[in-house]
């Protein structure tokens, strides 16, 4: 019996230093130097620092990464402010927390880092640590939105630097949220001004095709004022950025019911979408300007019926669009200058910009087109897209 427990132990004895050794040999594989190790460790912290400030130097985002930030820079605390306000503390002696936005104030005055020296921490406690602090702004543009402060019992050269690249990466990722919202600013503004250049033109005629049908065919001028409606309600209702293909075509179909209540028999419509496509996300009235032109200035000036072929097909990652007229055609050179944005209109230009913007340089719209030989505008959508997702 003893000498079973002898071996036990003896097993025990062994295998706990080798797994010890084990996980030491992990280690090593994986970096070959410290300064690997190193690098790899402030990476991943800094990583894990970055997310929060995607939505602004606000409390919440403060909060979230403030923990990776004194962990890159090993001071006993470190402190986050905004113009006048503390925003968050990590450390230790959390009772100088109180002080952090008063002595980030003449930082945020000046833009430029300060030393805080023990006279002015002035703490009372004689067991604290904190007897000194850098406080460095964080600037963007040119605009001091807040500060970074690491306190500590002295303010070493390391720390200084450190505290002032630390401060500069979280000055860059703040920017970064920034240029989200300006981004998404833009986006609904070139949604609005889309929108403000189809709804006049269409809204006139709209109405005077309605207007027609008043005495003679009261309920049919009664259907197509619901079905203004209700592509008015689509169309001025506050949108993100995008919509799947489903709604976008369902918006197409009311507009064209009131068109073809305009034109009669000589508009003819062709609908062809594969099933897997309509869910897919699309940016909003991406298609309404293509069949607009279409109607405007492939069908309006041609005598006779004209017709319009729509059509969605599934192309593995892709939805591929088009939007094809027999009518009169363009002078290519004309649709170079839409395109441009250099002809008055911003139809195309708006929706190629826009596309281009979001799925990259090569998803921009695809014209053919020559007079007297109609206009066919294809377009390609990736079926998945990070950031892309329909409101």
């Amino acid at each position: 019996m003893r000498s079973i427990v002898f071996v036990a132990a003896l097993a025990v004895t062994v295998l706990v230093p080798a797994v010890a050794f084990y996980r030491v040999l992990r280690v090593r594989r994986a970096f070959s130097t410290a300064a690997e190790q190193a690098t790899y460790n402030v990476l991943h912290k800094a990583n894990e620092a970055a997310p929060p400030f995607r939505a602004g130097l606000t409390r919440a985002a403060a909060g979230k990464a403030i923990r990776g930030l004194h962990q890159l820079l090993g001071c006993p605390a470190v402190a986050l402010t905004d113009e006048t306000d503390l925003l968050a503390w990590d450390g230790v002696a959390d009772h100088h927390g109180v002080q952090a936005a008063s002595l980030a104030a003449a930082v945020v005055a000046t833009g430029r880092a300060k030393v805080v020296t023990a006279a002015d921490v002035n703490c009372k406690d004689p067991y604290c640590v904190i007897r000194s602090a850098v406080i460095v702004p964080i600037v963007v543009g040119d605009d001091v939105v807040g500060t970074l402060g690491a306190f500590g019992s002295d303010t070493r050269p390391g720390l200084i630097r450190a505290a002032g690249e630390v401060a500069r990466w979280v000055s860059t990722q703040v920017e970064l949220a920034e240029l989200d919202v300006s981004r998404a600013r833009l986006a609904e503004a070139e949604v609005r001004a889309l929108r403000a250049q189809i709804s006049p033109h269409f809204i006139f005629n709209a109405l005077t095709a309605i207007a027609s049908f008043v005495r003679s065919d009261p309920e049919r001028a009664r259907e197509l004022l619901l079905e203004f409606a209700d592509f008015t309600r689509y169309s001025f209702r506050r949108h993100g950025q995008f919509t799947t293909l489903a709604e976008e075509l369902r918006s197409i179909d009311k507009y064209l019911v009131l068109e073809r209540a305009r034109f009669g028999e000589r508009l003819q419509v062709t609908l062809q979408v594969a099933p897997e496509v309509l869910p897919v996300a699309v940016p909003v009235f991406v298609l309404q300007p293509l069949v607009e032109n279409a109607v405007r200035h492939g069908l309006e000036k041609k005598p006779g019926q004209g017709h319009i072929s729509i059509v969605a097909t599934d192309a593995g990652p892709e939805a591929r669009i088009t939007v094809e007229d027999d009518g009169v055609g363009m002078d290519p050179q004309m649709v170079r200058s839409s395109l441009a944005g250099r002809n008055g209109g911003i139809g195309l230009a708006n929706v190629d910009e826009r596309l281009r913007t979001v799925f990259g340089a090569d998803f921009g719209l695809v014209v053919e087109t020559a007079p007297g030989a109609g206009t066919k505008v294809s377009l390609r959508i990736p079926k998945y897209r990070s950031g892309v997702r329909a409101s």
